[in-house]
């Protein structure tokens, strides 16, 4: 799992249209928060995406954007984001999950898909990482909040 103060990783994912994804395309820019969910069918984690749309005018008044970010395939993803009318960007990998890319691994026998969240500044500095084996752990509302909030001047 990436640290905080580090810099992000240049990884590029795929958004549910194909685009590539960068997160030094946001850099300068945008801060960016990467929401990593276990899995499209994982309740907890839906609930956390649906906090996030809650969340949404809070965090573009903070120049966040939001990407979702999930393991399964574009088409999985797609059919997901369309069926919950999800407003941000849904990304998978082009070689591996991005889970991987972020350090977010399998655990217990490769059952369990971690989730987390990473919050990277204008500057490409990550400024909040954290992940989880169990999906309530995930997301921590309040300290993604403070991480957004420290962002501002």
């Amino acid at each position: 799992m990436l640290e905080n103060g580090s810099p992000a990783p240049d990884v590029v994912l795929e958004d549910t249209d194909g685009q590539a994804v960068r997160l030094s395309d946001y850099r300068g820019r945008h801060a960016v928060l990467v929401y990593f969910m276990r899995s499209t069918a994982c309740p907890i984690c839906n609930r956390h995406v649906q906090d996030l749309v809650r969340r949404r005018d809070e965090l573009a008044a903070g120049n966040v954007k939001v990407l979702v970010a999930v393991p399964e395939d574009r088409r999985t993803a797609a059919a997901w984001k369309a069926r919950r009318s999800i407003p941000f960007p849904v990304v998978v990998g082009r070689d591996g999950t991005p889970h991987e890319l972020f350090g977010l691994d399998r655990k217990m026998l490769g059952s369990l898909q971690q989730s987390g969240t990473v919050l990277v500044d204008t500057g490409g500095v990550v400024r909040h990482a954290h992940g989880a084996t169990l999906p309530t752990g995930g997301y921590l509302r309040k300290e993604i909040s403070e991480a957004v909030g420290a962002l501002r001047p």
